[in-house]
């Protein structure tokens, strides 16, 4: 029918409620036969379409084929308004449970009450049809003359419930005495993607839209859906039975517990003599009151075995004042809350303690796990590098009973604190200042490959006995871990832990992924491209790309072609000398003939890879430009250099840590290391210095350079020790050691060791082998020098040192165990997947691994086989570096390049990206005065109160998700150990 529909007769208030009167299908009398006029039809293209309550059981049976207007739909108890939307879609929001869900318009009525009566029904409806909003009136009929049975109880019951309703406020008005507005369990949200909203809580409960941040924990919510689904079971009655008195009703007597269906109206019209409602007919005004049971009985059908809101809400809350303890569906889940508790979804599992092995099992395996995180602690100790605080925590015995709970962020400091730390003085290096002076200076006395702090008497200083460890003890830790690596059920153990991780991650992004990205929107300027980014592992010898390299020698060949660089035998060679030697000149020179780029034949050939840093397969070339000891003094390196550092000050957010080497064939080599730096003035705020040294003992050896390994140390760590004990000694050196952060230990792992470090072993002193020492004999020795010179440093008030070396790239997994010992962070690391004892190991000591996905791919694994994807989803503290970028990268950026190519092959977030970053700034050697204004002034506080995303632009939820998981494992061994110990 074309024709609009009228409105209602008796308009009432919005939020008021509309009265149901039910009138009964049993008479005692015959009914009549209505007088029958012209149908009306349907409107055209309406489906018919369920809409359901919050709890799932449906409501309504709506005819609708595509929502795209807005109409009202007026339930027994309240108006609503329904937004247009589009349901195919199935955009929803709920609150406190997803962000998936999108709301639907839900009418609150209480269908027990059979004293009331449906007026109208208003539905849904597409733009183009007309408003099935019909009038009904209220006409006499023959049935009307004669008041059936019942009919002036029904309407006395009436007037008490409208006396009822006008002395107790409405839902959803203001109260005009409290002025606060309430909230009704089927609430809808009507607001837009940033408004406020209210939904389902307690009294003046105000949401924000899509995402509830609730004051109540989602297992007290969970649990009363399910005790909402079971009351309701309870209190249904049973089939023809009443639900009082468990007497049987007889059939079509209908009172306020009988819930009516479509068969008992058909079958009470029968009985009245009417005919059967069907087609059009049932839009006719003369079946209205057909019409209106009809409808009823639909909604009572469609609602069986289901409370109605309103019947519900004396026992919901009872629910909301129970105690949780003594909710059937709440169980220990022995899961741990952040200090600063952050709303998002999060997993637990129940009787997580026995973490899925037998008790023995855990029981063994927890035991062997803490003890060697007590080796680690104790090796960081001695050497003075970091140990995250969590886990020194949990050993120390202050955790688990300790956790902290009901935290608050230090707001205050953190906006008194700039991002930028303060600008450099223009005397950077410090060459104005006067050299500082000791009262006390101390001999140095060399002690079977590790320099003692002697007194003038010639005995070790208290403050420096016992700084190290000895190479019984070494040997003694290296021996426990390697049978816990090979122990089959703590494999089993660490491997069913680690799977763990990265399925519970998987399941956070899919829960927790839009509200992690709707966290990094609401922080205003900060982005992946303005948060701070370190490059933490990258050789400044190929810190430049090809085509950078080759702008620079083509520069140089122009304008400096009559410069002497080389002196050969007595003769000095020019620039333009050296090229015309070589048969080309600056015309000639192309990417493709510099051939530094590393390709497919370098894979798993590292001797082939170490010959792309010379340019034209010359070494003369090699020795011209990238290096800091030659004719010229190192000066075009230095040029070279400062170009990339100018380009890292360009990006402002870019900053790296170029690694300079230090060979160990003479004492000299750090004076004039020093002497370069600050000559040339290679200096900048966005780097930091590591200084590595090649493993390359037999190679001088065999050239009688040195006479064993003991010279090499000596070599290496007695100028450090000197300078430190009277800075006079070595003034360059003292002032650029203050821009070094670490060592390095580089060369090829997969080197096959002749040489096993055992008892047998011979000290330094006695190591004249020409073979090369095996790599944990290097690293053991230069961990032993660091701790003395790192507690010598500190007892001075300089600058300390941390061990970073390259570690797990290839060769024996016994690299990886030593450096769990003694590094502070790792180079690689990609050996650990092969290892699962030592990778959660590293995962519970939270040790950075700077992995290079570029680089390993062109010498031993390839891309999409590269474990960072997976180290970062179970929570390792992995970063992102470059490695070379003269061997593997194209553009300017590389270290953006690096993140732009992990970002499309393994489909890393924003969130991902910026977690790198943050990563990468604490991996890095920065001095903890700048690190503060990158990451905020808390960054060392456990959890969220360490997170400023206006910072470091990673959600609080990402914070404290991997800060609650770290802190669930923890608790899983000590709780089983605290258990035995009792």
């Amino acid at each position: 029918m074309g024709t609009k529909h009228s409105t209602l007769k008796k308009q009432q208030p919005p939020g008021s409620v509309k009265e149901i009167q039910k009138k009964p299908f049993i008479t005692s009398q015959p009914a009549k036969s209505p007088e029958v006029k012209p149908t009306v039809p349907d409107p055209p293209n309406i489906q018919p379409t369920n809409v359901k309550s919050t709890d799932g059981s449906p409501l309504f049976n709506v005819n609708l084929s595509k929502i795209g207007s807005t109409d009202t739909i007026v339930g027994p108890n309240k108006a609503m308004k329904a937004r247009s939307f589009n349901m195919t879609e199935h955009d929803f929001s709920i609150t406190g449970v997803s962000s998936s869900f999108a709301p639907v318009p839900v009418v609150s009525s209480d269908l027990t009450n059979s004293k009331e009566k449906i007026e109208t029904i208003d539905v849904v409806c597409p733009p183009d049809s007309p408003s099935p909003k019909r009038k009904v009136k209220k006409e006499k009929s023959p049935e009307d003359s004669e008041p059936p049975i019942r009919y002036f109880e029904a309407k006395k019951q009436k007037e008490k419930n409208e006396k009822r309703r006008s002395s107790s406020p409405v839902k959803n008005e203001k109260n005009e005495k409290s002025g606060s507005k309430k909230t009704v369990d089927s609430e809808v949200f009507d607001s837009g993607p940033f408004k406020k909203a209210y939904a389902m809580g307690h009294a003046d409960h105000s949401t924000a839209s899509p995402f509830e941040i609730s004051t109540t924990p989602i297992e007290v919510n969970e649990s009363r859906a399910h005790r909402t689904i079971e009351i309701t079971n309870r209190d249904k009655p049973p089939i023809g039975k009443d639900k009082s008195t468990g007497s049987k009703k007889k059939f079509g007597i209908a009172d306020k517990n009988r819930r009516m269906t479509v068969a008992h109206v058909d079958m009470g019209l029968a009985n009245k003599g009417s005919t059967a409602v069907v087609g059009d007919d049932f839009w006719s005004p003369q079946n209205s009151e057909k019409k209106a049971l009809k409808h009823r009985a639909r909604l009572e059908s469609q609602n069986d075995g289901c409370l109605s809101p309103s019947s519900l809400k004396s026992v919901l809350d009872e629910i909301q004042t129970e105690p949780r303890c003594k909710s059937p569906q709440l169980v220990d889940l022995h899961t741990f809350r952040d200090a600063v508790d952050v709303n998002y979804q999060r997993m637990a599992i129940t009787g997580e303690e026995l973490s899925g092995v037998p008790l023995e099992d855990l029981k063994t395996a927890s035991g062997h796990l803490i003890e060697a995180l007590h080796l680690r602690s104790k090796y960081m100790e001695r050497i003075g590098n970091q140990f995250p605080s969590t886990t020194r925590n949990f050993l120390t015995g202050h955790y688990p009973n300790n956790l902290p709970k009901h935290r608050v962020k230090n707001t205050e400091t953190t906006v008194q604190t700039s991002f930028n730390p303060p600008d450099p003085p223009k005397d950077h290096w410090g060459k104005n200042d006067p050299l500082p002076k000791y009262e006390k200076y101390y001999k140095l006395k060399r002690n079977r490959g590790v320099i003692d702090i002697c007194n003038e008497d010639g005995t070790i200083d208290e403050q420096f006995k016992n700084v190290s460890v000895t190479k019984e003890e070494f040997l003694n830790d290296t021996e426990k871990l390697t049978a816990m690596i090979v122990d089959g059920p703590l494999k089993s153990f660490c491997f069913r832990r680690l799977s763990y991780l990265e399925n519970k991650f998987q399941l956070h992004v899919l829960l927790n992924e839009l509200r992690e990205l709707h966290e990094q929107k609401g922080v205003s300027h900060r982005d992946f491209y303005n948060i701070r980014k370190v490059d933490t592992h990258i050789h400044a010898a190929s810190s430049m790309n090809q085509k950078h390299l080759l702008r620079f020698i083509k520069k140089k060949i122009k304008t400096e072609a009559d410069t002497v660089v080389l002196e050969n035998n007595g003769t000095k060679v020019t620039m333009k000398e050296v090229f015309k030697k070589m048969g080309i000149d600056a015309y000639d020179l192309s990417v493709d003939m510099l051939d530094v780029h590393a390709d497919r034949n370098t894979f798993h050939r590292f001797d082939k890879f170490n010959t792309k840093y010379n340019p034209v397969g010359e070494s003369t070339l090699r020795e011209i430009f990238i290096k800091t000891d030659n004719y010229v003094g190192g000066k075009y390196f230095a040029d070279l250099l400062k170009e990339v550092l100018s380009d890292l000050e360009d990006s402002k957010y870019q900053h790296a840590e170029p690694r300079l080497s230090i060979y160990g064939r003479s004492k000299s080599e750090w004076d004039s290391l020093a002497k370069w730096a600050l000559t040339h003035d290679v200096w900048s705020p966005n780097a930091r210095w590591l200084i590595q040294i090649p493993r390359l003992y037999d190679v001088y050896r065999l050239k009688n350079m040195i006479k064993n390994f003991d010279d090499m140390l000596d070599n290496l760590f007695t100028p450090l020790f000197e300078v430190t004990n009277d800075p006079s000694s070595h003034p360059e050196l003292h002032l650029f050691l203050q821009q070094v952060s670490g060592i390095d230990s580089v060369d090829d792992e997969s080197k096959h060791e002749f040489v096993h470090f055992d008892r047998s072993t011979p000290c330094p002193p006695e190591f004249s082998d020409v073979e090369n020492p095996p790599y944990n004999y290097y690293l053991f020795y230069m961990y032993a020098n660091i701790c003395a010179l790192n507690a010598f440093r500190r007892a001075r008030g300089l600058n300390t040192f941390a061990l970073r070396p390259h570690c797990g790239e290839a060769g024996h997994v016994s690299h990886l165990l030593t450096g769990y010992l003694t590094s502070e962070s790792i180079a690689h690391g990609i050996l650990l997947r092969k290892v699962p004892v030592l990778q959660y190991l590293y995962y519970l000591t939270q040790i950075g691994i700077a992995m290079s996905p570029l680089s390993n791919n062109s010498l031993f694994i390839s891309y999409q086989r590269n474990p960072l994807p997976e180290y970062l989803q179970k929570g390792l503290n992995v970063s992102l570096s470059t490695d070379d970028p003269l061997q593997f990268h194209y553009t300017k950026e590389a270290l953006m390049e690096e993140y732009s190519i992990a970002a499309q092959v393994w489909k890393l977030s924003s969130c991902d990206m910026c977690e790198l970053a943050r990563n990468s700034v604490i991996q890095s050697g920065f001095e903890d005065k700048v690190k503060i204004h990158w990451l905020g002034p808390n960054y060392r506080e456990e959890g969220v109160l360490g997170n400023d995303i206006h910072r470091t632009n990673v959600p609080d939820i990402r914070v404290s998700f991997r800060h609650e998981a770290l802190v669930d494992e923890l608790c899983n061994l000590f709780r089983v150990q605290n258990t035995l110990k009792h």
